[in-house]
């Protein structure tokens, strides 16, 4: 609540204000990316309160056993995990829009990258382009080139000093422009002072947003997938690793539910406060596998779906072995 408290009063934003464009996105931000631990630490909170009253060893013993004990924390763990499903798919996205407008605005939490330099992309099968520089405001920059190559070998080739979003056709207008058709045995060559071109890209793909990712609901994230693949984009394996983590930290939910259920339904000296402390522990190594499988991914060369899926295979193993040395 008072993280961002100095900036509120910098910009002497009225309350309302701050609750409206800012808490509204950043609440549901924090509650979906701290979820499956909510949900680890009340399942280990409540079942080690049942296990200290000896709950769990009289159900034991009356010959129910611990696979039946688990099938209702199978069931609240697959709700919640389709409620973060679809909240991570459709809803947390325009949250994040919400919150990451604000804070471009009125913080310098989130960065973006208002001259981009050296901007090199595939505009379709044939053709390349490249911007020197590009001024996300302005939309506008130079020096413009693109050319289309067959059978390897240049076929247009096209030059321009300024390259500019025109707001009301919504194309992009060329100044300065030299244009090079070459054919086997001659080049045909024109100048142009201005013409106007409907390229494949808008200047929210020139605009280096570093949250552009969560902003996206998982059919526009997946258009962009596409779209950034065919140019042969950097941020290709960002966009997938994001779409991975979507699917993955659900299933998530239900491997935390297994594990907090199995280790705190055995009464054990400390009580609630052991099953905790053990808790906490499992989370830190969670967060931690989770952390280094996403850094290897996008400033490395593990797979973007197995670096996601990693620490749900882990765990997975260690809910195996829990099962296994629980009693029965």
């Amino acid at each position: 609540m008072s993280e961002k408290t100095d900036d509120f009063a910098k910009h002497n934003l009225e309350y309302k204000t701050v609750f409206r464009d800012y808490y509204a996105g950043f609440i549901p931000f924090i509650l979906a990316m701290l979820f499956p631990l909510f949900v680890f630490i009340a399942v280990i909170f409540f079942t080690s309160k049942m296990a200290n009253r000896s709950e769990f060893i009289a159900i034991l013993a009356s010959g129910v056993s611990l696979r039946r004990i688990l099938r209702p924390y199978w069931v609240g763990g697959v709700f919640l995990a389709i409620m973060l499903f679809l909240a991570n798919y459709y809803i947390l996205p325009r949250a994040n829009e919400k919150r990451t407008k604000f804070e471009a605005k009125y913080t310098q939490t989130t960065k973006m990258e208002y001259i981009s330099k050296s901007i090199y992309m595939r505009v379709d099968s044939f053709s390349y382009c490249g911007i020197r520089y590009y001024d996300t405001t302005a939309k506008g920059g130079g020096t413009f080139f693109m050319e289309t190559i067959r059978n390897h070998k240049v076929v247009y080739n096209l030059r321009a000093d300024n390259i500019n979003w025109d707001t009301a056709k919504k194309v992009w207008k060329l100044t300065g422009v030299i244009e090079r058709t070459v054919g086997d045995l001659k080049e045909d060559v024109k100048f142009h002072q201005e013409i106007y071109k409907n390229f494949n890209f808008t200047p929210i793909d020139l605009q280096r947003d570093e949250y552009v990712k969560d902003r996206l609901t998982t059919p526009e994230l997946n258009r962009m997938i596409a779209a950034e693949k065919l140019r042969g984009s950097e941020t290709v394996r960002e966009l997938t690793m994001e779409r991975a983590k979507r699917l993955a930290t659900p299933i998530s939910v239900i491997i935390l539910t297994l594990i907090g259920a199995i280790m705190a339904c055995r009464k054990i000296r400390g009580g609630s406060g052991a099953h905790l402390a053990l808790g906490f522990i499992l989370c830190a190594f969670f967060i931690l596998t989770d952390r280094f499988s996403t850094i290897f991914s996008t400033k490395g060369n593990l797979n973007p779906y197995i670096a996601a899926w990693l620490p749900n295979v882990l765990f997975g193993f260690v809910t195996l072995w829990l099962y296994k040395k629980a009693p029965k």
